[in-house]
């Protein structure tokens, strides 16, 4: 588990492709300190298990899968990536909860300037949107962010001098492809809510007919928040909000 809080921008030293994978070697400083084989640090956002270490860099294998889903595939030799050891039991959550894990990626629409702060436009899909919301937590390439406005097409972050400063976040320019995890509790919140709301309107189904219920139904809600269906009072009612 991670928190956001970025400790140093790594620095790539060699790719190695393999047929649909690839291998990683970061150069880095703070995060090796007390990291061991097997370990994992928050690269770009992605969790990635250090394979080994290598004085002042590390290696890390990327599977086909997070190749597809993060922006790690486009990384080549002299790369930068943002990096953060996980958090220690006990350690204090400058953040928010961060599996590394991320749900998808987004493309940056526009940067600009509101005096000492830098507003990052950023487009995400339906499926990732409907997790934000206004002042929540949205981490962008491993970086704790507040949503500061939602919008049909994404949302809007800003920047504060020290993130600007301690990130890769002020290189990213119009096109650039980010990726993105929604709020962990958001979507734990999401399931429990749609289980509870089964598990009482159909109190004799046993537990794995609920399952399989409550399965289909978060699947026709996926689907329809993709096709941007707007919140209705139908909708409200038929998931249990409202009781009269």
């Amino acid at each position: 588990m991670f928190t956001g809080i970025v400790e140093e921008v790594g620095r790539i030293e060699s790719v190695t492709k393999g047929e649909k994978s690839s291998r990683l070697r970061i150069k880095a400083k703070a995060v090796l300190e007390g990291t061991k084989t097997g370990d994992s640090i928050c690269t770009n956002g992605v969790c990635l298990t250090v394979t080994k270490i290598h004085g002042d860099s590390f290696s890390a294998d990327v599977m086909a899968e997070t190749l597809r889903k993060s922006n790690l595939g486009a990384l080549n030799i002299g790369g930068k990536v943002n990096l953060e050891r996980a958090v220690a039991l006990g350690g204090r959550f400058g953040g928010h909860l961060v599996s590394g894990h991320i749900d998808g990626t987004g493309s940056v629409r526009a940067v600009t300037r509101e005096d000492n702060a830098v507003w990052i436009s950023i487009s995400a899909s339906a499926s990732i949107s409907r997790y934000l919301v206004e002042k929540g937590s949205v981490t962008v390439d491993g970086v704790s962010l507040t949503v500061a406005r939602t919008e049909p097409w994404g949302f809007r972050i800003s920047m504060i001098p020290h993130t600007q400063k301690e990130t890769l976040l002020i290189d990213r320019k119009p096109g650039h492809t980010v990726n993105l995890e929604c709020d962990l509790m958001a979507k734990y919140a999401e399931k429990l809510l749609q289980h509870e709301t089964l598990r009482t309107t159909n109190p004799e189904q046993d537990s794995d007919q609920v399952w399989t219920a409550d399965l289909a139904q978060y699947r026709n809600a996926s689907a329809a928040s993709q096709r941007n269906e707007p919140l209705s009072e139908t909708f409200l009612r038929e998931n249990g909000f409202f009781n009269y």
